[in-house]
């Protein structure tokens, strides 16, 4: 599993890596200072699991999960327990308090793995939604859209549009990602349904679906849009 440590701290950056040496199944691939060094290096990276720190000059490590268009699995590193409630808001795996105990960091890393080793859904698998007294039997692969509400998701399919309890995160780990992608911070899209793509602001791409979606997908999502269908 690859982690990208963020911390302004210098000693707090050393001291987490001596905790994680007991772990090889972790593999550090890089440190930031900052939000923006962070930002950089998720991008070039890919990272599985960050270990964030909260307040860092320019940024902090909240409005740094804001700009990325693909999060990825996040335990909170601070000194500070006022941020807690919110951490978990934003789907993060855990909120380990400085100074970290060996303890507490085993078991935010077997949370890790358990969550990364979870099997993607068949696209032809059937789940089962509810929309207060609506309920649904919906086939994976008929969902074309999926929308980021918060800690919630809503899903587009056959004209209906519920809104399940679940965040877009979360479903993406579970998603097979050759059918599902992910354009931006609020949107994973169905490929299956892709009507047209147009040249879009700042390079990015304003993708029509079928149904009558339209999805802009942000520079870096089309590059990666780019490499996986080989244009």
């Amino acid at each position: 599993m690859k982690a990208l440590i963020v911390d302004d701290e210098r000693l707090g950056r050393a001291e987490l890596r001596r905790l994680l040496e007991p772990h090889p199944e972790v593999e550090i691939v890089g440190e930031a200072r900052d939000a923006d060094e962070a930002l950089a290096l998720i991008e070039q990276l890919q990272p599985d699991l960050l270990f964030l720190d909260i307040q860092m000059p320019g940024r902090t490590g909240f409005e740094l999960l804001e700009q990325l268009d693909r999060v990825p699995l996040v335990v909170f590193t601070t000194a500070y327990d006022d941020y807690a409630l919110k951490a978990f808001e934003v789907n993060a795996l855990d909120y380990l308090l400085k100074p970290v105990s060996p303890e507490r960091l085993e078991a935010a890393l077997a949370r890790a793995a358990l969550r990364k080793a979870r099997p993607a859904m068949d696209a032809g698998q059937r789940i089962f939604v509810k929309d207060g007294e609506r309920c649904w039997f919906v086939t994976l692969s008929d969902v074309v859209l999926l929308e980021s509400e918060g800690n919630y998701a809503r899903l587009y399919f056959g004209g209906n549009r519920p809104l399940v309890l679940r965040s877009l995160n979360y479903l993406e780990e579970r998603l097979d990602p050759a059918i599902f992608f992910r354009a931006s911070r609020k949107h994973l899209l169905n490929l299956r349904f892709i009507d047209a793509i147009d040249p879009w602001a700042n390079g990015g791409f304003l993708v029509r679906l079928k149904g009558g979606f339209e999805v802009e997908m942000s520079r870096r999502q089309a590059q990666k849009f780019k490499e996986l269908m080989s244009l």
